[in-house]
């Protein structure tokens, strides 16, 4: 029989905790795309130890604490509901991610893009919901949620945390790692013991404006985690914490329906060229990842409002490498784009690709600032 961890102190804190938003009333749409991880790019195949969140749409991983997809299309070790680090059925859906909230300093993430900035001065709520792997040895209290306008990423396989520069004269200055304050946490006291339910962590916060990525793990130290051991659960195989993640939502609650709208102010025409700023690649290879999620997304959306256009998609590098590598590099790149386009529903006659290597730069490549920006992906308009 399955354990139920959830005692009396914990369902109370549950109620009060609840109350609040009970009278507040969310306007709009969730701000969070994909928001029970159900769209994929693939199924899951394994648990890897050190791999990277790459299949789930529109979420990824900070650091390299490397989180997990579960889908009941995935293999033995990911499927839903028994898996290879325990037995859940996905609270909605077909799927849910999980991530490592240790009893010690190693820490897991899940980040995405949010489908805008949030408003200075409007009030949100973001919830959601955790359930607790019974394979666990142990269980925390503080796993929240972060918003940042800027994306966070860090090699660490610790606890995320942020780096500050002091200045201590006005030549000598000293780099100092500071926690995060995440703007919703769950109460420190009321720990997240549950394995066959979903726990809900729900707060309310006002923006101070700009806001566009969200960072769900724990980003408090062992000792402040409100951890409880339990290092005598029969079969375990997790020397920690481990929580699976689903239904994400964050809603505006004072925002106005006339400020939830955004308005395209770009003027198409035939053989106009944009660039995509955000489409992120690993490394040297033509692996899209799904950092560029959101990018895509506006290109998809603008295809499908013109049902007309037809666009070239163009990769481009900088100036570092030999010609041959950088032309293929360069192809395979918008050969990449353009197979996500059409897994995603855009008609392959419509689109074509290119790779032009080195040989388009836009900005100089003697600086890595310059080189950066010639290292990009460009569609053109053939027809509208």
């Amino acid at each position: 029989m399955r354990s139920r961890k959830l005692n009396v102190l914990n369902l109370v804190a549950a109620v009060v905790l609840a109350m609040p938003y009970a009278m507040s009333q969310s306007t709009g749409k969730n701000l969070i795309s994909n928001p029970s991880f159900e769209k994929h790019r693939r199924c899951p195949d394994k648990i890897d130890p050190v791999g990277v969140l790459k299949i789930v749409n529109a979420w990824f991983q900070p650091t390299y604490g490397s989180a997990d997809y579960y889908n009941v299309c995935g293999e033995r070790e990911c499927f839903v509901p028994n898996n290879k680090l325990g037995f859940q059925q996905a609270r909605t859906g077909e799927a849910y991610c999980g991530i490592y909230c240790s009893k010690d300093n190693y820490r897991e993430y899940l980040q995405t893009q949010l489908k805008r900035p949030l408003k200075r001065g409007q009030k949100y709520r973001l919830s959601f919901f955790v359930s607790l792997s019974e394979y666990s040895t142990g269980a925390v209290a503080t796993i929240g949620g972060l918003l940042t306008s800027e994306r966070i990423h860090d090699t660490t396989r610790s606890i995320l945390m942020k780096k500050e520069v002091f200045r201590i004269t006005p030549r000598i200055s000293q780099i100092t790692s500071v926690y995060y304050e995440p703007q919703v946490v769950n109460a420190v006291d009321r720990v997240l013991l549950e394995t066959e339910a979903w726990m809900e962590v729900r707060g309310e916060f006002v923006a101070e404006g700009g806001e566009e990525y969200l960072t769900i793990g724990n980003f408090f130290s062992a000792a402040n985690s409100g951890i409880v051991d339990d290092s005598a659960r029969l079969a375990y195989i997790l020397p920690g914490s481990y929580y699976y993640v689903d239904d994400v939502e964050l809603y505006c609650l004072s925002c106005n329906d006339d400020e939830l709208e955004t308005k395209d102010t770009n003027h198409y025409t035939v053989g106009a060229t944009f660039v995509l700023n955000n489409i992120f690649f690993d490394t040297d290879k033509s692996t899209l990842l799904q950092q560029s999620y959101h990018e895509l997304q506006y290109l998809i959306s603008l295809l499908e409002s013109h049902p007309g256009m037809r666009i070239e998609i163009s990769g481009h590098t900088d100036s570092q490498g030999s010609d041959l590598h950088n032309q293929q590099l360069s192809e395979n790149r918008a050969k990449e784009v353009v197979a996500y386009l059409i897994e995603n529903g855009i008609e392959e006659k419509r689109l074509k690709f290119k790779g032009y290597g080195k040989t388009r730069p836009i900005a100089t490549n003697t600086t890595e600032a310059g080189r950066k920006k010639n290292r990009r992906v460009e569609f053109k308009i053939l027809d509208m």
